[in-house]
């Protein structure tokens, strides 16, 4: 009989602690959640005080019969899941499923996988916290009401397929608000004026700026005629410290902000990294709203900045959590051992790890302490003056190591460093004035960075929920992550010099984005048709007390249910309200005008594979009436903004360009994008080329150039067998048999010389499990679907494939990231 059995929900995290216990113990991994609420079903019984009904999932069945086999030979079972609320309402769904005996169970939590902390753990155990189990369960009960009554509706007034969630539709509703933001936003120039004086040596060079914008060029051009007669002299010079203090240590939104804008994560892989550093024992729990850091974490990171960078480096600061119902864990993010330097381990595991230990670190030095110096210049006869300001560092502190990054888009004022020495009532010589056209700055689009910080200041979401809540507005494609291309300006530039003024006119690039998040066309219409008919659950502040009523309900001050209940009457009876509304047109759909040729109406709308625009309307009462023409709105247009113009354009395709060996080549836009058509085959136009405009000679070039590509790539087909064909892909030789994909064994060195019948048995032992059968990918293109482009479903599985089976290798990769100390 095993004595103990200590179950955690990570394969990782069990092999870790492992290594801390001894032979008595035997550590089993649950894999995540034994149980859930009925995948394609409600599973939520109203009429019961909201009863969930928990099923536990095919695939986990073996897990559970084993788990629940090893818990009965066990004396002892400690629960060891993670300690925020959804790791205790795994233990609880274990301690349920395994009909595990009070007597015998025991809840044992830690913030971090070394062994003194299990050891702790162990000598401290405690029992389930089911306040903490319902307030998880009340957040899955209500998400699930909010998904399954929402989501019929929007397949029945938008698109089918859709789907609503609580947090989600919030987030959307963020990014839809600042794209319209933007879009209404209007320009306005000033000029900004910037000067150059000679001080009294006669060599030394001052740059100062005037204080204040000037309206127009007109004004500009007023102001530096002048400047050509003007007296100029040194009328305050203000001298002062200024100090700059660390930021505190990481919780989760911090984390992964500042992985965003330092390391290019996004908020998904920034938080799977973490938490293969926490199942390795190298970092403390990464879902926390903590800033505090234990005594010995307090004690640790004195004794590296003293013996690091010296006594002066070092200052004391105990930093505590602002934000209400601080919920996950007790510490905030910090290495488990701040002598560790480095690690061993991936490159983006080294980075992350080194980002953490820097700001931890930094957030117990001292100061940087700098000088800061404004010298103002008066111009005789006027009330202008121009300001040169310059900052000394005196003591770097903190920055020595770490400075937060931030998000700020805005230009950036002029700042000198060291200034030339200066005295009172010194008549300076102007030397050159120049005032150039500046512009005001839309508002920045949202990076997911930034988007987590402002969910956070709206109280919307918690640690656990934010990664998730940008990953599945990005997979329902209401949001897209993507790059926008600037478009040229004009601005001009008038510089005195010599008592002469000279203008000229530079261009530059504007608006231009990478990795921002933009709304789809159906993001845009999704969320107006909840912000008209749903405003409760769109509204922030409502969200953000849902989640205040969810942290009540972990602390023991309110009931689950009750606060279930609170929302389902207020939320079902608008549910019926919407559901019972006719409309005259589909959500979204929007009239341009009429069509010319034919004098039909033009709308645009969403239609079955995104927004197309349309002439004319479906007539239901006469059969013999002509059907409406479609066509697809192209990247970059949206529903929202085409003209009448730009859609009847998109009705010039598909296009014929002529004859190429006596077939048609015909230009068009799909549900892929823009193609050439040609003798039944297509090819994908590249995006520097508009399907438009592109010629004959364009359209044979990339036939020609498609069938180079598909030479290269064929190895070998079969006549007796048509649909057989043995090809080769990115990531080997495969056999590709009536749309589907068969990886080629590496045992089989040449494929040119497999036979009909080889290629026969690979296939069947494909289907019998001896090699896995290569289906097409969820997500990845079919032949069917890819526009002249290589089949990549081979090698998409063979990857995934690689994943699944090596699992223990996988655990092995994870224990190898180990840290190097600092000799």
């Amino acid at each position: 009989m095993q004595k103990n059995l200590v179950i955690v929900e990570s394969p990782a995290k069990a092999k870790t602690i492992e290594k801390f216990l001894g032979k008595d113990y035997k550590v089993m991994s649950s894999y995540g959640h034994i149980r859930d609420l009925k995948p394609k079903e409600f599973s939520v019984d109203v009429e019961h005080d909201y009863k969930p009904e928990y099923v536990i999932p095919k695939e986990k069945k073996a897990l559970v019969a084993e788990l629940k086999k090893d818990a009965q030979d066990a004396e002892q079972v400690w629960l060891a899941s993670d300690e925020d609320r959804e790791g205790e309402a795994i233990s609880w769904h274990l301690y349920e499923v395994l009909k595990l005996k009070p007597e015998s169970t025991k809840r044992i939590v830690f913030h971090e996988i070394t062994k003194t902390a299990i050891l702790h753990a162990i000598d401290t155990p405690r029992d389930i916290d089911i306040n903490l189990v319902n307030a998880q369960q009340a957040r899955r009960i209500l998400d699930r009401i909010v998904g399954f009554e929402l989501s019929p509706i929007l397949w029945r007034k938008v698109k089918p397929a859709l789907s609503a969630g609580r947090v989600q539709s919030v987030a959307v509703r963020l990014i839809v608000e600042r794209e319209r933001e933007i879009n209404a936003f209007v320009t306005e120039s000033s000029y900004r004026v910037t000067a150059e004086f000679i001080l009294p040596d006669g060599t030394t060079a001052l740059k100062a700026e005037l204080a204040r914008r000037l309206k127009n060029k007109q004004e500009a051009m007023e102001f530096l005629e002048k400047c050509k007669n003007a007296t100029f002299s040194v009328s305050d010079i203000l001298t002062k410290p200024v100090k700059k203090s660390p930021a505190p240590p990481f919780t989760t939104s911090t984390l992964q902000q500042e992985a965003a804008r330092k390391l290019g994560l996004s908020v998904t892989h920034t938080m799977m990294i973490a938490q293969r550093l926490y199942e390795s024992g190298l970092i403390t729990y990464m879902r926390t709203d903590s800033v505090n850091l234990s005594n010995l974490a307090l004690e640790t990171a004195k004794e590296a900045i003293i013996n690091t960078y010296g006594e002066a480096y070092y200052q004391f600061r105990q930093y505590h959590t602002k934000s209400k119902g601080a919920q996950e864990a007790h510490e905030a993010i910090r290495p488990t051992y701040i002598a560790n330097v480095e690690i061993d381990g991936e490159q983006h595991e080294k980075k992350l790890y080194e980002l953490i230990r820097k700001r931890t670190i930094a957030s117990q030095m001292a100061d940087a302490e700098m000088e800061r110096t404004t010298i103002s210049i008066n111009m005789n006869g006027s009330i202008e003056r121009f300001v040169a300001v310059g900052e000394v560092m005196k003591f770097e502190g903190f920055l020595q190591v770490y400075l937060e990054g931030n998000d700020d888009e805005e230009e950036s004022e002029q700042e000198n460093g060291l200034l030339p020495p200066v005295i009172l009532n010194d008549v300076l010589k102007l030397n050159t004035a120049t005032a150039i056209e500046r512009f005001t700055q839309h508002p920045p689009r949202y990076t997911e960075a930034s988007l987590v910080r402002q969910l956070e200041e709206l109280g919307i979401g918690r640690p656990s929920t934010y990664a998730p809540t940008i990953q599945t507005i990005q997979n329902r494609e209401y949001v897209v992550k993507e790059n926008k291309e600037g478009i040229q300006r004009t601005y001009s530039i008038l510089k005195l010099s010599k008592s002469k003024i000279k203008e000229s006119a530079k261009t530059e690039v504007v608006g231009a984005d990478r990795g921002k998040l933009m709304p789809t066309d159906i993001g845009m219409v999704v969320n107006d048709f909840l912000m008209e008919y749903f405003p409760l659950v769109m509204d922030y502040n409502f969200t953000a007390n849902v989640e205040k009523e969810f942290d009540a309900v972990a602390e023991g001050q309110m009931i689950w249910t009750k606060a279930i209940d609170n929302f389902y009457k207020t939320f079902h009876p608008i549910v019926e309200s919407a559901s019972a509304v006719k409309t005259e047109h589909k959500v979204g759909e929007r009239e341009l005008g009429v069509d010319p040729k034919s004098g039909k109406p033009v709308f645009v709308k969403i239609g079955r594979f995104g927004p197309v625009a349309q002439i004319g309307a479906h007539n239901a009462d006469d059969k013999n009436a002509p059907k409406p023409q479609f066509a697809p709105l192209r990247k970059g247009q949206s529903i929202e903004t085409i003209s009448l113009e730009e859609a009847l354009k998109l009705f010039d395709l598909p296009r014929t360009l002529g004859d190429y060996e006596e077939k048609t080549v015909v230009a068009a836009i799909g549900r892929f994008g823009p193609f050439i058509r040609h003798d039944g085959k297509f090819v994908s136009i590249p995006k520097d080329l508009d399907p438009l405009t592109i010629t004959l000679e364009e359209g044979i070039k990339l036939i020609e150039e498609k069938r180079i590509k598909e030479a290269e790539r064929f190895v070998k087909s079969f006549d007796e067998e048509p649909e057989m064909q043995i090809l080769k892909g990115r990531f080997g030789p495969y056999i590709a048999y009536k749309g589907e994909n068969y990886r080629i064994p590496k045992a089989v060195l040449d494929p040119g010389q497999l036979t009909l019948n080889d290629c026969q048995k690979i296939i069947s032992e494909a289907a019998k499990g001896v090699f896995s059968k290569e289906k097409t990918a969820k997500g990845a293109k079919t032949t069917k679907d890819a526009v002249a482009e290589e089949k990549t479903p081979v090698a998409g599985k063979a990857k995934k494939r690689t994943v699944v089976k090596k699992t223990p290798a996988k655990k092995t990769a994870v224990k190898k990231i180990t840290a190097k100390k600092n000799v």
